[in-house]
């Protein structure tokens, strides 16, 4: 369970909500159709499909499906903890363990460690067969955009 935090920032359920907004609209997920979930704080799913349309040549997904929704669940996963500010990824490491070559995919992203100004978070990538095809980790930063002010965060 994550630390307490500030008083400014003490994230709940309509925060995850509109996270949830914040992320359907973001028009890079026009390109890569996919759901986000905020299970908890400091947890967060990302479901999606792989088909044809992001293989590369070699007929599995390519690696940018891959660093996408693990660099998100992990992001999700530390934003869930920060109510004021969105987060920055500053560095993501992906390690890839297995293609994919099709069928329903989860992206589960985990808060590691860090409060203040850098948050550490995980991901992996869990295939159609329950398996899994890839894992990153990666550093995310506090800036100075307000969540309030962002087009698609909506507090329910």
């Amino acid at each position: 369970m994550p630390p307490d935090s500030a008083a400014a920032d003490q994230p709940g359920e309509a925060h995850f909500r509109a996270l949830e907004s914040l992320y359907a609209a973001a028009p890079i997920n026009q390109l890569f159709p996919s759901r986000l979930e905020i299970v908890e704080p400091g947890f967060a799913r990302i479901h999606f499909r792989v088909d044809e349309r992001v293989h590369h040549a070699a007929g599995a997904a390519h690696g940018t499906s891959y660093f996408k929704m693990l660099d998100d669940a992990a992001f999700y996963a530390a934003n869930s903890l920060v109510s004021e500010h969105f987060l920055l990824t500053t560095a993501f490491n992906l390690f890839f363990t297995r293609p994919i070559h099709g069928g329903d995919v989860i992206a589960e992203g985990r808060w590691i460690s860090g409060r203040r100004r850098v948050l550490v978070a995980e991901a992996r990538l869990i295939d159609a067969d329950g398996e899994e095809a890839a894992r990153g980790s990666g550093t995310f930063m506090r800036s100075r955009i307000p969540l309030a002010e962002l087009p698609g965060y909506r507090l329910p």
